[in-house]
């Protein structure tokens, strides 16, 4: 098996950067298209909705369908191709039926685009090089949301919201280019699933059953349930808060909220990879999530929106750990299982469940307590978080990857 070239390493480099673009567009973008086409609040959360539970639903077959694939570049391009087509449809057929088919084809194609980058990875760089790869992974990834949020605000307050899903679908072709530009035949589908070749369903059978009964999976898989609990409703309670306090400015704000953490990420995500690598997953993940904790309390006790946008560097710090640590340590995790994508899988639907759990109570807690209270909660469920990857999460870095 050939090592990775310079050319697939650079087209991985812009394959990761231009999905985060063509992701960017499925976020708070899709609320303000849909409320321009008059659409009510009920039916723009009931199309939500449905994407958050088709979404959760997904994960795990995603997964599986990246493990059986004979070309993990394929398995990718032709989610960037659903991708694409659901930003068109949703342009083009704005009536409820169009839009829960795109929402229905896009959260398919995104249940198999994330393990398939990750596969790829795996297999063109290898377990040895793969914190440092993932840290530039996210690097790119965080320079492709920040850029592509930009330009589609601007497409849509100068065009038109509709034009951000044109804008969405024309740069799937850029992406597909950076896709073809990784050599399918350095991407080792033996290392991309994990460690071991299909042989017979008896043997994928057993394989499947080997990862399941390995108890760092469900270890891992309750940490990232645990910190998403305490840190997917954040956001959107700086929002609500912000729009309440600072009025016209709130848009600006939430705006610097989400800028904030990329940057932080693309600095810090290739140190996070190469830190992995020498003093091992574990220590890194607790410091990573060391902060989540911290920011709860300082948006519980501060009503300072500079505060609030400065803290926002400990959000990125925990994006950073999390975007690299996740996807190494379940490597680690499922190697020599040949399931390294159904464990994603799982993990990502952990995370699913945790993130709509942050949101429905804190929403309760919010409305009923208030705020501060709401953030104490949160807090509180970080705290817990901690104590579990510190606790109870083992070290997953092979001694080989270590010595290397």
């Amino acid at each position: 098996m050939r090592s990775a070239s310079r050319r697939s390493e650079r087209g991985l480099d812009w394959f990761a950067f231009f999905v985060a673009d063509i992701q960017t567009g499925f976020g708070p973008f899709l609320s303000v298209y849909l409320t321009t086409q008059k659409w009510t609040q009920t039916d723009i959360g009931l199309i939500l909705a449905m994407g958050s539970l088709a979404g959760l639903l997904s994960q795990i077959p995603g997964g599986w369908i990246v493990d059986i694939a004979a070309s993990k570049r394929n398995a990718a391009m032709l989610a960037v191709c659903g991708v694409g087509a659901s930003a068109l449809l949703i342009a083009l057929l704005p009536t409820f039926l169009g839009l829960a088919s795109a929402t229905l084809l896009h959260v398919a194609a995104s249940a198999i685009l994330g393990p398939a980058m990750a596969a790829i990875t795996l297999g063109l760089v290898g377990a040895v090089a793969l914190g440092p790869r993932l840290g530039r992974n996210a690097r790119y990834a965080a320079l492709g949301n920040g850029i592509a949020a930009a330009l589609m605000g601007f497409c849509g307050y100068v065009i038109s919201p509709q034009s951000v899903f044109y804008v969405t679908a024309l740069l799937t072709l850029p992406t597909l280019i950076a896709l073809a530009t990784i050599r399918d035949d350095e991407v080792d589908p033996v290392r991309a699933d994990g460690g071991i070749a299909h042989s017979s369903k008896g043997e994928a059978g057993a394989n499947v059953a080997a990862l399941l009964v390995r108890p760092a999976l469900w270890i891992l898989a309750g940490c990232v349930f645990l910190f998403h609990a305490a840190n997917a409703a954040m956001l959107p309670l700086i929002g609500s808060e912000m729009t309440v306090r600072s009025g016209t400015w709130a848009s600006v704000l939430v705006a610097a909220c989400i800028v904030v953490p990329q940057f932080v990420v693309t600095v810090l995500a290739p140190h996070v990879g190469r830190l992995a690598q020498s003093k091992g997953r574990q220590p890194v993940l607790m410091f990573g999530f060391a902060a989540l904790p911290l920011r709860a309390v300082v948006l519980a006790l501060s009503t300072d929106p500079i505060v609030i946008v400065a803290v926002q560097v400990l959000d990125g710090l925990c994006a950073a750990v999390l975007g690299v640590l996740v996807p190494l340590s379940l490597a680690d995790i499922a190697r020599g299982s040949g399931r390294f994508n159904l464990a994603q899988g799982i993990v990502a639907s952990a995370t699913g469940i945790g993130a709509a759990a942050s949101t429905a109570v804190t929403g309760y807690l919010a409305t009923t307590f208030g705020t501060s209270v709401a953030f104490i909660g949160l807090m509180v469920a970080a705290v817990v978080a901690l104590l579990a990857v510190t606790l109870v999460m083992p070290e997953t870095r092979p001694a080989k990857v270590h010595s290397s």
